[in-house]
């Protein structure tokens, strides 16, 4: 699959690499541990145009193809997950969006500053009650003239706490269940928006993800992303990008752990020899490194099905959500695999691995649990909606 990069990728992947492993290795404990929010990093990945890679340059973004994009997160998530999941929200769910539901007004007032990693933006669906079953949400709102006024609380919002747009997704009209939602570019600097708790995670402790609370906010109707009642569509749509995303995000993780931990297996001793030189060892790194190249071969031609679609219009849901299932239980095998290969260590806090484990296990949980990749991977499978 690597014969498929052209000099042009190489070229930006090892930008990418050194960046990382200059600027977000270094600091990802610390984030990890105090789940501060890393600014910093983030503004420099603004600056290197890696906030909005795959949107064009007059709006802000670099101007590059999705196998550009899954490099490039592949690349950041190697040095950390919860850098990569910044940018990959940022990229795929909210510039992604914007890029081709937007009006041209709502492109040059939102996508310009968040593709350009002047603002933060974030994506909106899920609540307390509405995971994977968006028809079920309780978000409403009401339109009243020019404006909609929305009350509701969402849920998991990624960048929330600092996110400066977001795209968020109500119910226009609930007898429709999933044709009654609308989609809404939300400014959050205005009166009834507010920042509910932060959520203590397991992982990606530097991804800062909160609940958004909605108190009579009124959205003027030029911010409905899209004709009402065309939310869903968007929500899926904007999901499919989005899957790819992490699925490389997955694939970074992985490749870290393995790369860890063949390096630890030539290391250590035990026995009078490396542990690299037992069978059983062996037999785990044969099977990391299977697992890491196949999930790189779907997570690519994930990326080629979504570039080729640029030009037909054809949808590549199904290319998503293989590697996105695939690459994200890679990513939580492979650092389990991991943690075993370097015992007590594996469970410090000194080495990254423990880190690994547990950022890797989000790839398998948000923008469609695997339980989901696997029902819409069927639903293609047997030719059924």
């Amino acid at each position: 699959m690597d014969l498929l990069l052209t000099a042009e990728h190489e070229m930006l992947r090892q930008t990418v690499r050194d960046f990382a492993q200059k600027e977000i290795a270094p600091i990802a404990a610390h984030h990890d541990e105090t789940g501060e929010f890393p600014f910093e990093t983030v503004k420099k990945m603004g600056e290197l145009g890696l906030m909005g890679l795959e949107v064009p340059e007059e709006y802000g973004g670099a101007g590059l193809d999705t196998v550009s994009y899954v490099l490039a997160i592949e690349e950041i998530a190697r040095a950390d997950v919860a850098h990569s999941t910044i940018t990959s929200v940022n990229n795929s769910l909210v510039c992604h969006g914007l890029l081709h539901f937007a009006t041209e007004e709502q492109k040059r007032k939102y996508l310009v500053p968040v593709a350009s990693g002047q603002k933060i933006g974030a994506y909106s669906l899920t609540e307390p009650m509405s995971g994977s079953d968006a028809a079920t949400m309780r978000t409403r709102a009401v339109r009243q003239g020019d404006d909609y006024v929305i009350n509701g609380r969402k849920s998991w919002v990624t960048s929330g706490p600092v996110a400066g747009v977001i795209i968020l997704f109500a119910m226009t009209d609930p007898d429709k269940k999933h044709r009654g939602i609308t989609a809404f570019i939300i400014d959050t600097d205005k009166p009834g928006f507010v920042r509910g708790k932060v959520e203590p995670k397991l992982g990606i402790r530097a991804s800062a993800t909160c609940e958004c609370v909605y108190e009579d906010y009124r959205c003027p109707v030029a911010n409905r992303l899209g004709a009402e009642g065309e939310g869903f569509k968007i929500a899926m749509t904007v999901l499919d990008a989005g899957r790819i995303g992490i699925a490389a995000q997955a694939l970074g993780v992985a490749e870290a752990a393995l790369e860890a931990s063949l390096a630890y297996a030539k290391e250590r001793q035990a026995f009078g020899q490396s542990i690299a030189e037992f069978q059983g060892i062996q037999w785990m790194l044969a099977d990391m490194g299977t697992r890491v190249e196949a999930a790189r071969m779907l997570t690519y031609r994930a990326a080629l099905a979504k570039e080729a679609a640029k030009k037909t219009g054809a949808r590549y849901t199904a290319e998503a959500a293989m590697a996105k299932l695939y690459a994200s239980e890679t990513a939580m095998w492979v650092t389990t695999k991991a943690v075993q290969i370097h015992g007590g260590m594996g469970y410090s806090k000194e080495l990254p691995i423990e880190r690994y484990f547990r950022d890797a296990k989000i790839t398998e949980i948000y923008e469609g649990t695997s339980e989901i990749q696997r029902l819409v991977i069927a639903r293609h499978l047997l030719g059924t909606k």
